[in-house]
């Protein structure tokens, strides 16, 4: 905020309201230059326009878990931390981890492992969770993982789990998409859009969409004549991800795994 001022304004969106109270404390010698808003930034554009921040110069999508959520373990997104499985980034959403755990077909449950967590024995994870059915707890399920899942791994044998039933749990992926191609349409000429993510599927989904809005045109390959008229959007100003030095991720591990992408707008 100081960077911006005396001028700039800054909108915040967050669907967890325990994020928009620590931002409100950390921003509150700001006022009025700020506003934050409890909502999904799903419905970035029309809450951009409702609080006249149309258009923008600059947007950040800061994706995924926040430290503060895997610290409290009451909400059940860390495998690290006693817990029921609720795993909601918005208290009120209706659907919760267990929900999933003890309500899906083995079948489904398999294919959410497979496709938000990359799990690569998805299968016999999803056969053991139903076969120890009810689990309510984070404790519960990450013995049964552990118990299911190869020991022969890098990482902890519930992550890819943990990520998947979170993504499922939150729309995640599904958001993001949404989100994207309205952050573009709020940009001002020249204002730029950077997106964090955490992991490859949600860097995929914002890799794809800056390659194809500096491309413009979407004709089939061999098409002699533009027939679609579709015109760039933006110029990828990162043509690789920024990752962290090596100095921020011993200052901070869970950066490890980000990733920065930025676009401008045309």
């Amino acid at each position: 905020m100081e960077l911006s001022s005396p001028n700039g304004r800054l909108l915040g969106i967050d669907v967890d309201p325990l994020a928009i109270e620590i931002a409100a404390e950390r921003l509150q010698g700001y006022a009025p230059r700020f506003a934050l808003v409890n909502a999904n930034f799903a419905n970035l554009r029309e809450i951009a326009q409702r609080h006249d921040f149309h258009p923008a110069n600059g947007i950040l999508f800061d994706l995924g878990v926040s430290s503060f959520q895997l610290e409290q373990g009451e909400r059940g997104f860390s495998f690290q931390r006693e817990g029921s499985l609720d795993m909601r980034f918005n208290p009120e959403g209706e659907r919760r981890a267990a929900d999933l755990v003890n309500g899906l077909p083995e079948e489904q449950l398999a294919e959410i492992l497979l496709r938000y967590g990359e799990e690569r024995q998805a299968r016999r994870i999803a056969r053991a969770i139903v076969a120890n059915r009810p689990l309510t707890t984070t404790r519960e399920l990450v013995e049964v993982v552990r118990r299911a899942a190869s020991r022969r791994r890098r990482i902890h044998p519930a992550t890819k789990t943990f990520q998947a039933l979170r993504i499922a749990v939150n729309d995640e992926l599904e958001n993001l998409a949404k989100a994207l191609p309205q952050a573009v349409e709020i940009l001002a000429p020249g204002g730029r859009l950077a997106v964090i993510s955490f992991h490859s599927l949600e860097d995929r989904i914002v890799k794809r969409f800056f390659r194809d809005e500096a491309r413009g045109c979407i004709c089939p390959p061999g098409t002699p004549v533009c027939l679609c008229g579709r015109k760039p959007t933006l110029e990828i100003v990162t043509k690789k991800p920024i990752r962290p030095s090596a100095e921020e991720v011993e200052a901070n591990p869970r950066s490890r795994s980000a990733r920065l992408r930025v676009a401008s707008r045309i």
